[in-house]
């Protein structure tokens, strides 16, 4: 299919910029981060380097800015897209927004028009990568998900969070699946043909024809050539010290940490140096994940199960079977 593109009307906001036309909502490690990398090589569609604005989950409070700070004002958050030709379907990506309770409702008083793209994963699985995903970032101390699990009665205390949290409400694992819920709040908004909801495993078994739904669902053209990119590759941190240590000198701040960049710098040409910090991230800080506790896997299977069966009735889709859960009790 070739679709000609032309932006909404309603995708303009009275100071004459731009709105997102789209939004992949979540959640995270179901290969938005793939998604968004793909489809931002398409002609008709132009997405930000900024990939997650986070600009509509403001009840996802944070405990101390980011390094890289985020749009804070409309006019700012705008700003992301003033790059976009007319003619190109625009979009962001913020996988924490299918989470937030106020982001749906925000998106449609911006944009009552927008397309929404939700990706939805196993949960036993989703929760094990959101996990080591979460200890990669830093922002996980405990290394160990059915410990990490234990902790979030105090966790909703404000208690046992680690210093280097930003959102301390990621770290509740287990509402993050809450598929039900989270995709009736989009629903409440906007019509049911405006949003898309993707099965994770469907992507990561097929890229090209999930990316090629999404164009068709984007009306943009489909017929574009589709590069392949593994969604939602896991990995593990192989030590918290040597990571600590790369992270103060990469990401620290402070006279020491300035130094040790400005003379990286100086000594190595650009290239070298990112071909350097890869092979460090490959070979030293990150390895394969270690296998699944068979025995936590059967038991979030088995406490997730109510939602699996919720959420097949909700879409009409057979994930029990999709998933495995026809045996799980």
């Amino acid at each position: 299919m070739t679709a000609s593109v032309d932006a909404p009307a309603a995708a303009r906001t009275p100071s004459q910029k731009r709105a997102p036309d789209f939004f992949i909502v979540g959640h995270h490690k179901c290969g938005t981060t793939a998604l968004y990398e793909m489809l931002r090589r398409h002609p008709q569609i132009y997405m930000p380097d900024v990939k997650e604005p986070w600009f509509f989950a403001g009840d996802l409070r944070l405990r101390f800015q980011p390094s890289n700070p985020l749009p804070q004002t409309l006019e700012e958050y705008l700003s992301l897209f003033a790059a976009a030709r007319p003619e190109q379907r625009v979009g962001e990506a913020t996988p924490s927004y299918l989470v937030s309770r106020i982001a749906a409702r925000s998106i449609a008083d911006l944009q009552p028009d927008a397309r929404i793209i939700a990706i939805l994963r196993e949960p036993a699985s989703f929760l094990r990568s959101l996990h080591l995903q979460s200890v990669k970032n830093h922002a996980e101390t405990e290394t160990d998900l059915r410990k990490a699990l234990a902790l979030e009665g105090k966790r909703r205390q404000g208690e046992a969070i680690p210093r280097n949290a930003i959102r301390p409400q990621e770290l509740l694992y287990s509402d993050h699946v809450r598929y039900v819920e989270q995709l009736r709040r989009y629903h409440a908004v906007f019509p049911p043909e405006q949003v898309l909801v993707l099965i994770y495993e469907d992507f990561r078994n097929d890229n090209e024809a999930t990316v090629r739904q999404v164009l068709r669902f984007l009306e943009v053209d489909d017929t574009c050539p589709v590069e392949a990119m593994e969604a939602n590759p896991t990995v593990r941190v192989r030590s918290q010290r040597l990571y600590e240590l790369m992270r103060s000198v990469y990401m620290g701040r402070g006279p020491i940490s300035r130094v040790a960049k400005a003379g990286i710098k100086a000594l190595t040409p650009r290239q070298l140096r990112r071909d350097a910090e890869v092979a460090v991230r490959r070979r030293v800080l990150y390895g394969n994940p270690r296998a699944p506790d068979e025995s936590l896997t059967l038991e979030l299977r088995s406490r997730f199960k109510g939602e699996v069966v919720a959420l097949s009735e909700y879409l009409g889709r057979d994930l029990i079977s999709r998933w495995g859960y026809e045996s799980v009790i």
